[in-house]
């Protein structure tokens, strides 16, 4: 087993590193693009200023009905790095599978189009990949607000390499079902082995429109034969705009939950029980984490419904809590929580009385305010 801290790569010799520079594997950044206007520009300049310079932009514009279109071909016309795809709507998930079907680059790094990052960061990165068609090298992110405010996010897992038994030993048993992730689940802010993306791709359902990453980097982690978690890289920055959350209702997002619950035991089921790709006696361990994960996913559930919906919240809140499955689910799966504002959705999925459902309204009306 090989866990090797940063330290030790830092002191790696100039030799090794001019090797890493030889290697100069190609990058292809995909960028889905949907009515992003506002803040397109910032998103493609920070990708134009890379310091790495085998890289490929592809801006998939995923039929925005604003301009953003016409600034992804203006940006064409004026890099030659960046090439422009223009097709009809079809959310998220196909969209940045559109972009991998076009990409020609051996390791793959998805942006979103309203987010930004350090011009060093494939650079840094891709000092770490070896070629291996089983790879992720994951970095930190920074909540960028639009008050002005930022806040720093770091995974919880100590930062090096690890190889394909210490991702069984002390990675793949954390993945899921915790407060703050062990590794990041997004799919941004990582560098995959375009391989490893291309084999789990049919995962990933366009219909899913909350918690989709989930479905392509979950696979790729129980996938992968390295790790390499950087040493508290905040190259990526993600806009949090708190404006849109305050309005933003989603009349699905439990039945979305619900069937992004069942692709999650699909993929453990066939990587964990229906192959010997990960050879435990049992799998018991894996669904334990995907138990606790759906608790995590009801809360999101819960929080949608009492922040965005003030004429049926207390109605839905019921249905969802009292529903036999998540009842008899909340008394089996023990999740660990620590945040305040999870400690009160958690007792409003246990005790889905009428004085907690009211608190959590006030609470969310109140922050949301």
């Amino acid at each position: 087993m090989r866990i090797r801290n940063d330290e030790s790569n830092r002191n790696r010799s100039g030799e090794a590193n001019r090797m890493d520079q030889e290697n100069n594997y190609k990058v292809s950044i995909i960028v889905p693009v949907y009515n992003t206007i506002k803040y397109l520009k910032k998103c493609v300049n920070s990708l134009v200023a890379q310091t790495y310079q085998n890289v490929e932009i592809l801006l998939i514009d995923d039929g925005s009905t604003d301009d953003s279109g016409a600034l992804c071909d203006w940006f064409a016309n004026k890099y030659p790095q960046i090439r422009v795809f223009h097709k009809e709507n079809g959310g998220l998930v196909s969209t940045w599978k559109y972009g991998v079907e076009h990409s020609t680059g051996e390791y793959l790094c998805f942006v979103d189009s309203d987010d930004w990052v350090d011009s060093g960061m494939i650079a840094e990165m891709a000092e770490k990949i070896t070629g291996s068609e089983r790879e992720i090298i994951s970095s930190d992110y920074v909540i960028e607000r639009d008050d002005g405010t930022s806040e720093a996010v770091y995974q919880r897992l100590t930062p090096g390499e690890y190889d394909r038994e210490a991702l069984l030993k002390k990675v793949l048993p954390y993945v899921l079902g915790q407060e703050h992730r062990y590794v990041t689940i997004s799919r941004c802010m990582k560098l995959f082995s375009k391989a490893l993306i291309l084999k789990n791709m049919h995962y990933c359902d366009p219909s899913i429109r909350m918690g989709e990453d989930t479905t392509i980097t979950l696979p790729c982690l129980l996938d992968c034969d390295r790790l390499v978690i950087m040493d508290h890289k905040t190259y990526y920055h993600y806009l949090y705009v708190k404006e849109s959350m305050i309005h933003q209702y989603d009349k699905g997002l439990y039945e979305n939950n619900r069937k992004l619950r069942g692709i999650i035991s699909h993929i453990l089921e066939e990587k964990c029980c229906n192959t010997n790709e990960i050879p435990m006696p049992d799998y018991a361990w894996m669904l334990d984490q995907a138990d606790r994960e759906y608790i995590f996913l009801l809360l999101l559930a819960l929080k949608n419904e009492a922040r965005g919906n003030p004429s049926g919240y207390k109605k839905n809140i019921r249905e969802i809590c009292n529903d036999p499955e998540v009842k008899a689910l909340v008394q089996k799966a023990a999740v660990e929580i620590h945040e305040k504002s999870n400690l009160l959705l958690y007792l409003v999925l246990l005790h889905p009385n009428a004085f907690m459902i009211r608190v959590l309204r006030m609470a969310m009306v109140w922050y949301y305010r």
